[in-house]
């Protein structure tokens, strides 16, 4: 129970519940990071502590953001190891959640993680965001999407907010220093159907880490253009 008390409190600080049974999947998680993490690329993170603090605990705080808490239905989008989706669906397991990733040995450990810990109501998806955000299956047919893939905010907005139905959130996990990046974006955003409607600090416990949740609602549908083809979204972001 090393990290029991610690995880206790992060979640605890946004009103979530914690227990020993979500603590013993945390646990699992952990050790099935490390044995895969030797075959596929998954982080470089592997110190057990660092994995504790800067996934789980750093993927739980998503939740500081409310909206997220009564979200029926959650994507995200580029998932890699699983973060944030995984954290999220064992601390809140009412939600239906949707894991996203282009790479399909990533898949293949995620859908091993969901069967070792016994998860339900949960889905992985391999391909590229762009693709299936076409599908009528998944175009804003969510409740929030979230990402904290690495990818600049313009970007992340055109592969995310097309699966956000309108009223809806897309929820960015950022660092500290944002500034440029939201500025560079505004009008990817307002072009997508979003609007900026906070940005949430974050500090991670245990630590002196901090990063942004940047808030986005979805306010009108995204033009069917949008996200343009598999490349381009990358290549030339939305000015």
């Amino acid at each position: 129970m090393e990290y029991f008390d610690i995880l206790n409190e992060a979640s605890n600080n946004e009103g979530l519940e914690f227990n020993e049974d979500k603590y013993s999947k945390f646990i699992k998680y952990k050790e099935l990071i490390k044995e895969w993490n030797e075959k596929v690329n998954l982080t470089a993170i592997t110190e057990d502590k660092e994995i504790i603090q800067k996934h789980f605990i750093d993927s739980i705080k998503v939740f500081k953001c409310e909206e997220l808490k009564n979200a029926r239905k959650i994507i995200d989008i580029g998932t890699g190891g699983g973060f944030p989706g995984i954290p999220m669906k064992i601390i809140n397991p009412t939600s239906k959640i949707v894991l996203l990733d282009s790479l399909n040995k990533r898949i293949n450990f995620l859908n091993e993680v969901i069967r070792e810990l016994n998860l339900e109501n949960i889905e992985t998806i391999h391909g590229r965001a762009e693709d299936f955000a076409k599908e009528v299956k998944y175009r804003e047919k969510f409740d929030a999407a979230v990402s904290r893939a690495v990818a600049n905010l313009a970007v992340l907005s055109e592969f995310c907010l097309p699966y956000v139905k309108v009223g809806g959130y897309f929820v960015a996990m950022k660092g500290p220093a944002i500034d440029e990046e939201m500025k560079d974006a505004k009008n990817a955003i307002k072009l997508l159907g979003g609007e900026v409607e906070k940005i949430l600090k974050v500090d991670i416990e245990g630590s002196d880490l901090n990063h942004n949740l940047v808030v986005i609602r979805k306010i009108k549908e995204t033009p069917k253009k949008y996200p343009r083809k598999a490349g381009m979204v990358t290549k030339n972001p939305l000015k």
